[in-house]
């Protein structure tokens, strides 16, 4: 077998991270220097049409990674289209009368995967046999309970053609969490390993905090880490904590300069950025610039679904602090 290094994706869940957020995972691949950069859990088609976009914010930065090194990314789950027999699945339990205690443990399942994905998660942890044996075992548990077949959106065999897709080739192989855990029984050789932060993360850290901003947060701490990083992202983020302590104009003057900047990457950020600087244009009786920012956002090939909302709304109405 060639050499691989297989990782798990976190999905939205990398936020939580700081020792295995998105730039932890490009600072393995770099080290890794893969030829290849496989993605185990979506079809070529999901990964052309960008269905990955409101489900795992992860390729935002793996993909320019791979572009900006000459890597080619194929896709290798040929029948992806069978993960929506899961949802199927469980809509068919809440149509039924007997359905309830089944969905009840269900989400009791649901709740024990969250768990594991909200405690501290490193590379090591996440490639070592105490996290790999909880998760294969919660993953069985599930399986057991409502079959491994629709209840589980054929993640068996559909990782089973993965596995025989990647015998004896080399590369990095990113994988959706439960897929990851049944990955690695195939190929227990490919885990991550320790690893020592990179200045990359820290700062992917502090963005990511910030993202999540709450009352008790430093805030001046992480305005300074903020200017600090100087980044379109960083200084969109900036202007998120002067807007939410009441401070409209300083956040406007700094989103005036993340306008002057290539906002571009990560991909995720253009519409985030026309959203909120069509509110602050409204909060400062600019209207006709505003429509022209919310009109702007929604005109991108793609906008996040809360940005959306942020720009529908600010059509139909001026937005207004506290409003």
């Amino acid at each position: 077998m060639g050499r691989m290094l297989l990782l798990p994706s976190l999905g939205p869940f990398h936020i939580l991270h700081p020792r295995y957020n998105a730039a932890t995972v490009l600072a393995l691949l770099d080290e890794a220097r893969p030829p290849v950069l496989y993605l185990a859990s979506l079809s070529e088609e999901a990964l052309r049409e960008g269905v990955w976009r409101e489900e795992d914010p992860l390729l935002f930065h793996l993909l320019p990674w791979a572009e900006a090194r000459g890597v080619p990314v194929v896709a290798l789950d040929a029948e992806a289209h069978l993960k929506g027999e899961a949802e199927a699945f469980r809509e068919a339990l809440v149509q039924h009368p007997l359905g309830a205690p089944y969905l009840e443990r269900m989400q009791a399942l649901d709740q024990e995967l969250l768990g594991l994905l909200r405690t501290p998660l490193t590379p090591e942890v996440l490639g070592g046999e105490a996290f790999l044996a909880r998760l294969q075992a919660l993953y069985r548990a599930f399986a057991a309970a409502f079959g491994e077949g629709p209840a589980t959106g054929f993640r068996q065999r559909r990782m089973a053609q993965v596995a025989e897709a990647l015998r004896g080739k080399e590369g990095a192989v990113v994988a959706d969490l439960l897929d990851y855990a049944l990955l690695a029984e195939a190929f227990p050789q490919a885990l991550p390993q320790a690893h020592t932060p990179t200045e990359g993360e820290r700062e992917r850290a502090l963005l990511d905090r910030a993202w999540q901003l709450r009352e008790e947060d430093d805030w001046a701490g992480l305005l300074e880490g903020l200017f600090a990083i100087g980044s379109p992202e960083a200084l969109y983020l900036a202007a998120q904590v002067y807007l939410a302590a009441g401070e409209w104009r300083e956040a406007l003057a700094l989103m005036e300069e993340v306008l002057r900047m290539d906002f571009h990457h990560p991909g995720y950020l253009p519409g985030y950025v026309l959203a909120r600087f069509g509110q602050l244009l409204d909060l400062a009786g600019e209207r006709e610039r505003a429509l022209r920012a919310y009109r702007g956002a929604l005109a991108l090939s793609w906008i996040p679904e809360e940005a959306r909302a942020i720009a529908l709304a600010g059509l139909r109405t001026p937005f207004r602090l506290g409003g």
